[in-house]
């Protein structure tokens, strides 16, 4: 009770950034001192929390995914989580583990740190959770779905922070749920244990969601996965890349060639893979026996050459069909050259005749 933590706001932001105006926390002691607290990424700030030991807070701010970093007392930047689909912190009732969460309209997953050694412990999640609270011991969580904010699916899960899935209650669908709470208990009557890493043993089997498919448009679908988020999740600050002794970020124009260089290097790769492919395949009709197809020659050294690039250009329209069979989806182009096939055959029928 020696300070304070006050989130102010504006209805309209100046600077034209967000149409729901601007946010800023201060940190008012109460022997007078006051400070802005400097959060280093733009947008709302979704919670603040003060660790039960006096010593520090952590933030949870900024546009999605929101980033959350604790503080010490001076205001200054203790550690940094990097960034992730959050928006909600909460301390253990001894203040060694922390658990940042995204609740309301994000999917219910959960972050828990070992605060002491920065070390994540376990990442459950709790799919349409209205309710999140810590059990007096430390180490159990309980979250619930409660009506009124959701009418459907009410029912409470109890977890070991360790990600184990001990407890699951769900009501019957023509009831309601509207509160779930602890048992209170007062200070010191459950001491701190040493952390846990290992998950506990648990009756319920996981509670992890299977992860929906993505959709991807046809034209993309027999092709290599590649990253397509919107947003690259920043990485929390122990696990970042240490490039050489220099521990400052990539400026944004360095960022920008690194993608560049990236991507030249993928399509050296490609190209050199493809080029693989058709040697291959040149090799391979070397290989076959010269019976198989009769060498055809008119005497005349121009026709030659035509009938020669009619028969390349019949065999890739084979090789295409294959594929169209084997149930490759086509490009459009590659569709045009199948149609093309008639006129190919007639073309070479008539070099061939001498007409």
């Amino acid at each position: 009770a020696t300070a304070v933590l006050v989130i102010a706001s504006t209805e309209v932001d100046k600077t034209g950034a967000s149409y729901y105006g601007e946010q800023a926390l201060h940190y008012i002691a109460t022997n007078g001192e006051s400070a802005v607290v400097q959060l280093p990424k733009n947008g709302p700030i979704y919670d603040v929390v003060w660790n039960p030991n006096s010593v520090e807070f952590c933030a949870v701010y900024g546009f999605m995914p929101a980033k959350a970093t604790i503080f010490n007392l001076k205001c200054d930047p203790v550690f940094d989580f990097g960034t992730g689909p959050r928006n909600a912190a909460y301390y253990s009732p001894h203040g060694h583990i922390l658990v940042l969460a995204g609740f309301g309209n994000l999917r219910g997953q959960m972050e828990v740190w070992d605060i002491k050694n920065y070390k994540l412990i376990s990442k459950p999640v709790a799919s349409d959770s209205t309710y999140f609270a810590w059990c007096p011991d430390g180490e159990h969580i309980v979250t619930a779905t409660c009506a009124p904010r959701l009418r459907v699916s009410n029912g409470y899960k109890i977890w070991h922070y360790t990600g184990s899935l001990l407890h699951n209650h769900e009501v019957p669908s023509n009831e309601e749920m509207w509160q779930v709470s602890w048992q209170p208990f007062l200070d010191g009557v459950f001491p701190a244990k040493a952390v846990k890493y290992q998950a506990v043993p648990s009756e319920l089997p996981s509670a992890e969601p299977k992860p929906a498919q993505a959709y991807r448009p046809p034209a993309l679908r027999n092709k290599p996965v590649t990253s397509s988020k919107l947003h690259e999740d920043e990485p929390p600050q122990n696990m970042k890349p240490q490039s050489g002794s220099s521990d400052k970020p990539l400026s944004k124009t360095a960022l920008k060639n690194q993608r560049k260089h990236e991507a030249k290097k993928a399509a050296k790769q490609e190209a050199k893979a493809e080029a693989n492919q058709e040697s291959t395949q040149a090799s391979a009709s070397q290989n076959a026996p010269r019976s198989a197809v009769p060498a055809f020659t008119s005497g005349d050294p121009e026709v030659d050459k035509k009938i020669k690039n009619l028969k390349k250009k019949l065999k890739a329209i084979e090789q295409l069909k294959e594929q169209a069979a084997a149930g490759k989806q086509l490009e459009k182009n590659q569709l045009e050259k199948i149609q093309k096939e008639t006129a190919l055959l007639q073309e070479l029928e008539d070099l061939e005749l001498g007409l």
